[in-house]
């Protein structure tokens, strides 16, 4: 095996690597979304059910402050996994991580600029 089909080999392992870990984190959003949904519902309706046989109505029981605390919370949560997972960062993204390469590789090159004139 020569050198190019080589390196071309080790391109293909990194590209599917990296495919891989997509798909992963995929899924885990995914699971980690039907978890969300089965957790809340159950949470929601055996809350609405106890409240209503303790004499509530159901706009009293669902409307219950108590209640919506989980789904909130846990849903921000979810709000950023997928924000992670959908790159959609809108602090952190891609153009954010190039400027700060560029940024260090031109600070590397001052530097050594600086010994240089020496």
């Amino acid at each position: 095996m020569g050198i190019i089909s080589g390196a071309m080999v080790t391109e293909q392992n990194d590209k599917k690597a990296r495919a891989k870990k997509r798909v992963e984190e995929l899924k885990g959003f995914y699971i980690h979304s039907a978890v969300y949904v089965v957790v809340n519902l159950f949470i929601m309706v055996v809350s609405v059910v106890v409240r209503m046989n303790e004499g509530e109505s159901f706009a009293e029981a669902f409307f219950n402050l108590g209640i919506l605390v989980t789904p909130f919370f846990w849903g921000l949560g979810l709000a950023f996994h997928a924000l992670k997972v959908f790159s959609l960062s809108p602090i952190f993204g891609k153009e954010w991580e190039e400027r700060q390469i560029r940024k260090f590789m031109e600070e590397d090159r001052r530097e050594a600029e600086k010994y240089r004139d020496q």
